[in-house]
């Protein structure tokens, strides 16, 4: 920002999806807005997710209908407006002798299926196993309904970008350190992890979007103000090489209650979570507990034919899922549905509590909406019909068409890679490229100079990890060595700006 004590309508704090689509949402309002972010966009809970876009179809045993409702209306919103990374699939529910009813089971697809409207997921059905498949030889029956997946961390990224075409400033590597009152709203102090600088702005309204930082960061700096209690819930995954060959989708039903996924990855993996464990360690470093990959294991092999092991692990993650603390519900029990505290005085300053990622466009406009009493100015609510940044296509087919018979030279894999990360966005990275030879070094991987340098200009990478793990999802395959070349190069472009 080019000056101390610029006045902003909105400060959202947090560069997870709930704070880069409010931040999105506002500015596409006509709101001037800032976004800082601590570390990377989905640094943290927003890319350690299932990477689902769904209703929740568990949730229709706690009596969460509405929730439900609303996660199933905005799935079809969401795989409209990100066509790139988000995908309908089917998913199977193989039947064990002491599975849920199948009475039970069918009458919640049935809800499922008519909940909400629906034009761009097909109805549940009955299916039947053989013991030619992967599946355990006891298993013959169970059903097929559809929900979505999701790049949950380009999802970030993709508002994120939609918040800066609409004029927000997204400022990664900066902590707001410091809120205080001031006689034109508060006074926030924002640090630059990088150089260690620090400015200051006014800012008319703070959204603290925060995730599981969320208590914490209001106690830290707004002591006087009372911050609601979290349940901070662990969810952990693991990655092992495809288990399925036709790479089909599964939900597990374990004896205890609880559903694990069994979910395609990137064409060569499975992904297979999530735990539920309560959290109370380092929120910067959530690791995957021995007992959590047992869980995992062991409800795997209970299922398929083709048993996994510890050895068969390529990769693992943990998440923790910020919930609104609710005493008498186990962890699996909690709401996933959010809630918004806001305090007015005479500033708003809005803290958000929960949320799950499909709902979080609905949060964000929520978000907004409690802000119009103080800008009266403000626009109408129009994330709804919007397209998100690379989802203007109608066929993941035909942009695959486009892009091959404009830059055949790229070749098959790297060219679909890029339909399914960048969508129409992959126009801006081949830019005025007219051969591979101008694609710049190649990092390995088909990782190409030109991509590495669109990501760190356009999109807030500033390290390798940022480019392979919250970008592209190469970090699976990429080498040490491989990784090393990337980061040397990332750290001399930066530099040299």
């Amino acid at each position: 920002m080019s000056q101390t004590h610029s006045i902003v309508d909105v400060l959202v704090i947090g560069g997870g999806i709930n704070g880069a689509g409010i931040a999105a949402d506002a500015a596409g309002r006509g709101l001037s807005v800032v976004l800082c972010e601590k570390a990377d966009l989905a640094s943290a809970t927003s890319s350690w997710s299932s990477k689902l876009i769904h209703g929740g179809l568990r949730y229709l045993e706690f009596y969460e209908f509405g929730l439900v409702r609303k996660a199933l209306q905005e799935r079809e919103v969401l795989t409209r407006a990100a066509k790139h990374i988000i995908q309908p699939i089917p998913i199977l529910i193989p039947q064990l002798a002491n599975s849920r009813n199948p009475w039970l089971i069918r009458a919640g697809l049935f809800l499922y299926d008519n909940l909400a409207r629906r034009k761009l997921f097909n109805s549940s059905r009955s299916v039947r196993f053989d013991d030619s498949g992967i599946l355990n030889a006891t298993i013959k029956k169970g059903f097929e309904y559809w929900d979505a997946q999701v790049d949950d961390s380009r999802l970030v990224v993709i508002n994120a970008l939609q918040a800066k075409s609409r004029s927000a400033e997204i400022l990664t590597r900066t902590e707001c350190i410091g809120i205080k009152k001031h006689s034109d709203g508060w006074l926030a102090t924002l640090k630059d992890s990088n150089t260690g600088d620090t400015l200051e702005l006014i800012a008319k309204s703070i959204v603290n979007a925060s995730g599981p930082w969320v208590s914490d960061l209001l106690k830290n700096l707004q002591p006087e103000s009372m911050a609601g209690e979290l349940r901070l819930v662990k969810g952990s995954h693991i990655i092992v090489p495809k288990i399925d060959p036709q790479g089909k989708a599964y939900m597990l039903q374990h004896h205890d209650g609880r559903v694990i996924f069994v979910l395609p990855y990137l064409g060569k993996y499975t992904l297979i979570g999530t735990t539920e464990e309560e959290f109370t360690g380092n929120l910067d470093k959530p690791q995957i507990s021995a007992q959590e990959t047992d869980y995992l294991l062991a409800i795997t092999n209970l299922y398929f034919k083709k048993k996994i092991s510890r050895g068969d692990i390529v990769s693992t993650y943990a998440g923790v899922r910020p919930l609104m603390e609710e005493e008498v519900k186990s962890a699996s029990k909690v709401s996933r549905d959010y809630f918004l505290d806001l305090k007015a005085s005479p500033y708003p300053l809005i803290s958000v509590y929960g949320g799950k990622v499909t709902t979080y466009r609905v949060l964000a406009e929520d978000v907004v909406n409690k802000l119009r009493p103080y800008f009266l100015n403000m626009g109408v609510p129009w994330t709804r019909s919007a397209i998100l940044p690379g989802g203007d296509f109608e066929m993941g087919e035909s942009l695959f068409a486009e892009l091959a018979s404009k830059y055949a030279w790229l070749g098959p894999d790297l060219i679909d890679r890029w339909r399914r990360s960048y969508g129409t966005l992959a126009f801006q990275i081949v830019g005025k490229a007219t051969s591979m030879s101008e694609m710049g070094v190649c990092f390995g991987q088909n990782l190409y100079q030109r991509e590495v340098d669109y990501l760190c200009r356009e999109e807030w990478a500033q390290s390798a990890e940022d480019i392979l793990w919250r970008r592209t999802k190469l970090g699976l395959v990429f080498t040490e060595k491989q990784t090393q070349s990337l980061e040397n190069y990332i750290t001399q472009s930066v530099k040299s700006r």
